[in-house]
């Protein structure tokens, strides 16, 4: 990856020693990405000309339980300010809708507590069902906007300490659980302790992450970046709670949300709750996807190197028939993959974003514009290079115009495509 020259070199961080979730040493270190601005580090107008932090991103894996990693480096406090928000997608008020009747059903009249919580998106539908919630998220920001969705927030990071102030004021959590954030977490030990302290002695933890198997199959080297520190198997999970007298006891494939992720359900052993058949067929899957072998990995560095190169070729060859090319989607996922191919202006004249906390900013590393979808129409670029390829099927069924008149898209993964 060429280094954006506008970015701060920092010198390399230094790799895992140890797995976070199970504790083996020394992950294996396959596909170095170079230099990356924090992907949600969005750049305003006024700070165009000061450089950016970059920390260098070194995806590694622990072969002992699957977990696809890097080192968290993330700033202190840098999610008390947040910029994604789930309601941007259809596809997510649908999901998150049904999920609510599960959660429910595990609930009954006790409490629900989501852990990033964003804007409340999931507990407005529990709410809806009559539920007791709580959200728990740090983004000052983002509370605000889940006080307009009528739910209330307890704004903290999730940490043993504010677990045990929760549990004082509303007592034992009859369901946690969070949804793609369980990937954000650094110390997955000491969150799992705060797990401990509130969940109820009968509850049920439910974690919805991205699994890692998808990431292998479909080259998602864009899903980890610096807030994204790990990519889960169930085998991690399993191996990570069995740590706190947890195990799962049911596991589903969500192969259409955020590009194939996975729900877990885990309890305490001592609640006597027996793992469903689910979940020794996916631990199978994951063996013998080869979650544990080296080769593995190595054969995803030689691909993601291989849809750079075609990425870059399609890209200026768009350029050379004096084609207009605009990104869609300012997704945290996008800025890695544009960050790690060097696909800045010279490529995308801007990028578009539903998201209106973002509209008006720059992408890091690249400072490529972001302006509302509303640009496709009135700047009518020719192709749109679509960064949020986990959301195509809606962005291709949204953009009805931009096709009637021609339009084509270029889908990046897992293999580049045009459309």
């Amino acid at each position: 990856m060429p280094d954006s020259n506008t970015a701060q070199k920092l010198a390399p961080a230094p790799l895992l020693t140890s797995c976070r979730a199970c504790k083996a040493p020394d992950p294996y270190l396959f596909l170095p990405l170079g230099n990356h601005a924090p992907a949600q580090m969005l750049i305003r107008p006024d700070e165009l000309d000061r450089d950016q932090p970059a920390f260098a991103l070194n995806t590694q894996v622990c072969l002992e339980c699957g977990l696809i990693e890097i080192a968290d480096q993330i700033p202190a406090d840098f999610f008390r300010h947040y910029l994604y928000v789930p309601s941007g997608a259809a596809r997510m008020h649908t999901h998150f809708g049904d999920f609510a009747k599960v959660l429910a059903d595990l609930a009954g009249e006790g409490l629900i507590v989501d852990i990033g919580s964003n804007d409340g998106l999931l507990l407005a539908a529990c709410n809806k069902l009559g539920c007791t919630t709580l959200g728990f998220d740090p983004a000052e920001n983002i509370a605000a906007l889940a006080a307009e969705n009528g739910v209330e927030t307890f704004i903290a990071y999730f940490t043993p300490k504010t677990a045990r102030q929760v549990l004082d004021e509303r007592g034992p959590a009859q369901v946690i659980v969070t949804t793609n954030t369980f990937n954000h977490i650094g110390d997955l030990h000491g969150f799992m302790e705060a797990i401990d302290v509130l969940l109820a002695p009968d509850g049920t933890f439910v974690i919805e992450v991205p699994r890692a198997k998808e990431y292998i199959e479909h080259t998602e080297f864009d899903n980890i970046y610096h807030e994204h520190v790990s990519e889960f198997s169930l085998l991690s999970i399993a191996r990570l709670a069995d740590s706190f007298g947890l195990q799962v006891i049911d596991a589903l494939s969500l192969p259409d949300i955020h590009g194939g992720s996975m729900r877990v359900f885990l309890a305490r052993r001592e609640s006597g709750r027996v793992p469903g058949d689910r979940v020794a067929a996916m631990f199978a899957e994951e063996i013998g996807a080869g979650m544990l072998e080296r080769q593995t990995y190595d054969d995803i560095t030689s691909r993601v190197t291989e849809i750079g190169r075609q990425t870059r070729a399609m890209l200026d060859e768009l350029k050379a028939q004096g084609l207009k090319v605009a990104g869609y989607g300012a997704s945290a996922r996008g800025n890695t993959l544009i960050t790690h191919f060097g696909i800045e202006t010279k490529y995308l004249a801007f990028l578009v974003d539903k998201n209106p906390l973002k509209q008006g900013l720059y992408s890091p590393n690249t400072r490529i514009p972001i302006k509302p979808v509303s640009a496709i129409e009135e700047e009518a670029p020719d192709v749109l290079f679509v960064l949020a390829w986990n959301f195509f099927d809606e962005i291709f069924e949204q953009q009805a115009a931009f096709r009637a008149r021609g339009g084509k898209f270029l889908v990046p993964l897992p293999y580049p495509r045009l459309i």
